[in-house]
């Protein structure tokens, strides 16, 4: 897609690679056993590996290596059986060790790739440079006192992925449609929780600008800790805007890491930006290198779940859903598993509409998800089974699910309880159709003599008496016979 920003002098190109940083599903910690859990009193979950005591040695976790072999996978990337980890050094207060365990020379996983939609129908390959694994920091908290700062390390040490993408991205929509892949992948995969609230998924924004055409790119600056998808797209139009207007002014952008305000949409100087020797990278003398077998990456490999896009292809294949439909449907995996539960063995093409349509409709008037849905989904089967069966008709059934939404009650419950069973007698379809035109004979007349549009009138008029229950085809095809004589 083609994207461009407006100067004064023309036009100019955004250049974009993110960051990624994905905290891992793992019980414990990177290199102790100490708890991984989100939350809990603050410098709870620390091991004294954690908190950098003199003479602990850190021991790697096994989970936290095979969940990045699967997210390589994932990822259709190079998984590297060779890897190290080194010592990246800085000096934060929320560092007790004053390095963090890293990799830098020998990642994991090597090069790979995400395809990512776009809103106009459109794919984008977007490269992926690398994946490494390496420790989070603590949290530093200034706002419990008016003179001093606190450090909670219940973070310190937990895994994180480090996923790195090409300077492929050159708009905000790409960028925003990367990170949400990405997502969706890592929560399919089982590898990160992807809740970016909550601090377990966020980016680091690498933006640079330069003029269509031109070769080679122009001093990149890099928003750091942006945590949600429309914060990644929003500080990119902003940065970018504002490296136009110092480019276009004669001045020099200066590479730094830089702060992203939503509030006062603007990004802030933070820092210089450092290169890699000004961390002092080398390898870890508490960690040997890290080996593993191809035999153990095929065994992994085997045991992945279904990703979306294969999903996509086979509920296109299997249900005869639409692009557009599949990915919705495959958007959160809890989606696409309620709508198997649905349409298996039932109408799939009715399940469909009914998912996407007013299903949907009452999650989002509830405020509810998938996971909380008041309708389970072999209730709404059910309901679906009770219009394909003739039991009741598609107007009738948009009654009972509201009904189900509300009380819980099954679909069969619910038409039983409300007589709302569907009349499909011929006779008593008759006799309410012919007191209607009995009592609209002029109505008659104009539609025998050639006004068409009345057969809805009649149409109308026959499910009203019927209190909505008279089964439409039957109705319609009545209605054609007795209008003829």
């Amino acid at each position: 897609m083609s994207y461009r920003i407006t100067g004064n002098t023309g036009e100019w190109e955004i250049v974009v690679g993110l960051e990624v940083h994905a905290q891992v599903v793992s019980k414990a910690k990177l290199f102790s056993g100490a708890s991984a859990e989100y939350g809990g009193e603050p410098n709870t979950h620390v091991s004294t590996i954690d908190a950098g005591f003199p003479g602990m040695l850190p021991v790697l976790n096994q989970e936290c290596v095979a969940q990045a072999v699967r997210t390589g996978l994932g990822l259709n990337a190079q998984i590297n059986l060779f890897s190290r980890f080194d010592r990246k050094n800085y000096f934060y207060a929320d560092l007790p060790t004053g390095y963090q365990i890293s990799q830098f020379a020998h990642p994991i996983v090597g090069t790979g790739k995400v395809i990512v939609d776009l809103a106009d129908g459109s794919t984008r390959e977007i490269g992926v440079t690398r994946l490494h694994l390496e420790q989070d920091a603590g949290k530093s908290i200034h706002d419990q006192d008016p003179t001093r700062s606190f450090i909670d390390l219940n973070r310190a040490g937990v895994c994180l992925m480090e996923i790195v993408s090409e300077p492929d991205i050159r708009s905000p929509e790409e960028a925003g449609a990367y990170v949400r892949k990405l997502r969706q992948i890592l929560r399919y995969l089982g590898t990160c929780d992807g809740n970016m609230e909550e601090g377990s998924m966020r980016a680091d924004v690498n933006v640079s600008v330069r003029k269509p055409g031109e070769d080679g790119f122009r001093t990149r600056c890099e928003i750091k800790n942006v945590n949600s998808i429309r914060y990644v797209m929003q500080c990119i139009e902003v940065e970018a805007q504002r490296q136009v207007q110092i480019w276009e002014e004669g001045g020099e952008v200066d590479q730094e890491t830089r702060l992203f305000d939503h509030v006062r949409s603007e990004t802030r100087s933070l820092r210089s930006k450092e290169d890699a020797h000004d961390y002092r990278y080398f390898p870890d003398p508490d960690l040997l290198p890290l080996i593993i077998e191809q035999s153990w990456v095929d065994e992994l490999k085997a045991a992945l779940p279904e990703l979306p896009e294969d999903k996509r292809d086979r509920l296109e294949r299997e249900y005869g859903v639409t692009r557009y439909e599949s990915g919705v449907l495959v958007a959160e995996q809890a989606i696409a598993d309620f709508y198997e539960t649905v349409a298996k063995g039932a109408d799939a093409r009715l399940a469909t509409n009914w998912m996407l349509g007013d299903f949907f409709a009452a999650l989002n008037r509830t405020g509810r998800s998938i996971e909380d849905s008041p309708v389970s989904a072999s209730s709404l089967r059910e309901l679906l089974a009770l219009i394909s069966d003739s039991t009741i008709n598609g107007k009738i059934a948009k009654e009972v699910l509201e009904d189900m939404v509300e009380t819980g009650d099954s679909a069969a419950a619910i038409v039983e309880r409300k007589g709302l069973r569907q009349v499909t007698d011929t006779g008593a379809i008759e006799t309410a159709i012919r007191e209607i035109l009995a009592n609209n004979a002029d109505k008659v007349s104009e539609f025998k003599s050639g006004k068409d549009k009345l057969f809805g009138f009649f149409v109308g008029q026959t499910m009203k008496a019927m209190k909505g229950k008279g089964n439409p085809a039957l109705v319609n095809e009545m209605l054609k016979k007795l209008l003829a004589e």
